[in-house]
């Protein structure tokens, strides 16, 4: 076909299709004015969309992220944040929880409360500082104040959360408590902040909360205890830094009546005990973690504390007593393990010490209310054990860096100490176990303090007894004792005796080793001690008096397959010990 007649037949099929189009579309609208039809209608596609867009809305609730910038926080270190750091966490549990973030920046806050449902997160280049100016915090009246062991001695706080659950405070980044600024720069001068004493804020305070979360975070400069925990439980404490040495009382962890804690991963310098816990602390973990504090770093006190495991940690530059008990009347210490430690010097290194208090102060001061002596239970301090643990202790402790003046000095209840077990009055002291324990201790223990044969009859802090007459372990009034591979040296001459065994029954000590002095009246020394078995016991170095026994009470003690002949005499004898009391077969 042509080109002109191809072109002419598709014009004229163009034509008819689009004549049969108008024709359709004439009928169709006579067709509709005969039989009207309603407009389509588009509101069920509407009310879909409207309903999928409502849904996804909602489909992020308890994920969202909550940025304090959002809210107005300004981050420049001057402008106070606290107004737009709470607004984040209100809204954050207003939408059923989510993260609120701080960014990078320095945030200087008051007194915020932490709501359920909602993590803290900090940046690794973001700060919360919190605020010098006293105005800025307040008491939390929900939380009461001490009367007794279960209660805080102080209710102000930086981040604090009352009666709330599922809370995490994490990130690599640092909350900052400008402690010197609550320190008192010198007796009755206000500190800076105008808050001093019980009013000075903790780094983070819970009360009555369950299923915590902290980690990963650097807590400094707190103005009092930097992490403070009441009557709560489930905690987890992971790979905290706590560096709080700028103000008295400083303590790093403080535990009131907690229950299913684990502590982890942790480094903790503080100026008070590391990880005190008072009250009913129970089924408590803690592991992998480096402690260095001038007072103690395991503290116990007051109330039941039982079901707790220590391991794998480096106790380091500790002066004042590792691992501390000191209980008054109602007070229990059972079920409790200390295995895996090193001690690289420390003073102490032990100390449980169960009983009364000292005439004319409170049964329990500061721990437990007073009580009538009709209703006082003698405390019990029973099954706790110590395994694997190596080290130095010193009779010569210095300063801490960065500890303030005044804090460093030492009594001699202090330098000169040992590992004691002290029970008094009717205390119950009973199976306690020391296996593989290898200490060498600084010396320097003097005639004068070995002579000390009455203690005072008393359960107080561990230096307050005095000077102890033994350098390397001291047991009164306990039972059921027990040492196995126990290796107790010196790193200078110490006139003292390596163990001293008073009022003591049932103990059971196998592999000792221990070092003595020529100055030294004896190398061991028992006072009216009942059912004791010793064997392969040896002396290190020379001794002028291998074991002297004292008092009419001793009976049943054997000394076995031992080596005793750096001893220069095996025995000796002194109020009215007989020889017929003890057998000795080396």
């Amino acid at each position: 076909m042509e080109r002109r007649n191809f072109l002419k037949s598709a014009a004229i099929a163009g034509a008819g299709v689009a004549t049969g189009a108008r024709c359709t579309s004439q009928s169709l609208a006579l067709s509709q004015e005969q039989n009207p039809v309603p407009p389509p209608t588009y509101a069920p596609i509407v009310a879909a969309n409207m309903t999928a867009k409502s849904q996804s809305a909602a489909a992020d609730l308890g994920v969202r992220v909550y940025n304090i910038r959002d809210y107005g926080a300004k981050g420049d270190g001057t402008t106070l944040d606290t107004s737009a750091l709470q607004a984040a966490i209100d809204a954050c549990h207003t939408d059923g929880g989510g993260t609120v973030l701080v960014p990078a920046g320095i945030f200087l806050i008051g007194a915020v409360e932490l709501k359920s449902n909602l993590t803290l997160h900090i940046a690794a280049s973001g700060k919360l500082m919190g605020s010098g100016d006293g105005k800025q915090y307040h008491a939390i009246d929900a939380i009461p104040l001490k009367g007794d062991a279960t209660l805080p001695d102080g209710n102000w706080a930086l981040l604090y959360a009352v009666n709330a659950s599922n809370i995490a405070v994490e990130g690599a980044g640092t909350i900052d408590g400008q402690g010197a600024q609550f320190r008192s720069p010198a007796p009755g001068v206000a500190a800076p902040s105008g808050l001093s004493d019980l009013r000075r804020p903790y780094h983070i305070l819970l009360f009555h909360c369950d299923r915590v979360t902290i980690k990963d975070l650097a807590l400094v400069d707190c103005a009092y205890h930097s992490i403070r925990i009441v009557q709560s439980k489930h905690i987890h404490l992971d790979n905290i830094y706590i560096h709080n040495r700028v103000n008295a009382n400083g303590d790093g962890f403080h535990f009131i009546s907690a229950e299913h804690v684990s502590i982890s991963n942790c480094t903790v310098y503080s100026q008070d005990d590391s990880c005190a816990m008072f009250g009913s602390c129970q089924f408590i973990t803690i592991t992998n973690c480096v402690f260095s504090t001038r007072w103690s770093v395991f503290r116990f006190a007051g109330g039941v504390a039982r079901n707790i495991v220590v391991s794998n940690c480096i106790l380091q530059k500790v002066y004042g007593c590792p691992i501390k008990f000191q209980g008054n009347s109602g007070a229990r210490f059972e079920n409790i393990s200390f295995a895996n430690l090193l001690l690289d010097d420390v003073t102490g290194p032990i100390h449980i010490s169960v009983g009364p208090r000292e005439p004319g102060r409170p049964v329990n001061e500061g721990l437990t209310p007073d009580l009538p002596v009709a209703l006082q239970v003698p405390p019990v301090a029973r099954n706790i054990s110590f395994s694997n643990i190596h080290g130095t202790v010193t009779s010569n402790p210095g300063p801490l860096p960065d500890v303030p003046p005044g804090d460093d000095t030492y009594s001699d209840g202090e330098r000169f100490n040992c590992i004691t077990l002290n029970a008094a009055g009717d205390a119950v002291m009973e199976n306690i176990t020391f296996d593989n324990i290898d200490l060498t201790f600084g010396g320097g223990g003097t005639s004068e303090i070995a002579a000390r044969r009455k203690l005072p009859n008393l359960a107080s802090e561990y230096f307050m007894l005095g000077p102890m007459p033994a350098y390397g372990l001291y047991a009164r009034n306990s039972r059921a004792v027990t040492l196995k591979n126990v290796r107790f040296q010196l790193a200078t001459p110490d006139l003292r005796p390596a163990l001293i065994l008073d009022h003591v029954q049932d103990a059971a000590i196998d592999s000792l080793s221990v070092q003595s002095d020529l100055a030294s009246e004896s190398a061991l020394r028992f006072i009216n001690a009942k059912d004791v078995l010793m064997t392969a016991v040896r002396l290190i170095t020379p001794a002028t008096v291998f074991i002297q026994l004292e008092g009419t009470a001793n009976t049943n003690l054997k000394v076995y397959c031992g080596d005793l002949s750096k001893a220069a005499s095996q025995l000796s004898l002194k109020d009215g010990a007989t020889a017929d009391m003890i057998e000795i077969r080396s």
